[in-house]
């Protein structure tokens, strides 16, 4: 699968993990995105027929990020008292 992490899960552990599970793994810290506007992103994503992994809740929005024109988005979600760093040692 290919996927595109955005920068609030782009850790070492979690891309090293996804890339030995055989999957085409790139980030937006790799790609020099860093603190690009939602829409420039899921763009890029759409284009690159990637699917986005986002702790960003905006993403959720079916009405402005209709899941059929995308080849993916993935918001994982974490109990309440967690931090986006915990999400690698779940991982």
């Amino acid at each position: 699968m290919k996927l595109k992490l955005d920068e609030n899960l782009g850790s070492i552990r979690v891309v090293s993990m996804l890339r030995l599970g055989g999957h085409d793994v790139a980030t937006v810290r790799e790609k020099n995105l860093i603190s690009t506007p939602d829409e420039l992103l899921i763009d890029i994503c759409r284009r690159e027929d990637r699917c986005l992994v986002t702790l960003d809740r905006g993403f959720g929005n079916r009405l402005r990020y209709n899941p059929s024109d995308y080849s993916g988005i993935v918001l994982p979600r974490l109990p309440s008292q967690s931090k986006p760093q915990d999400l690698s040692a779940a991982v």
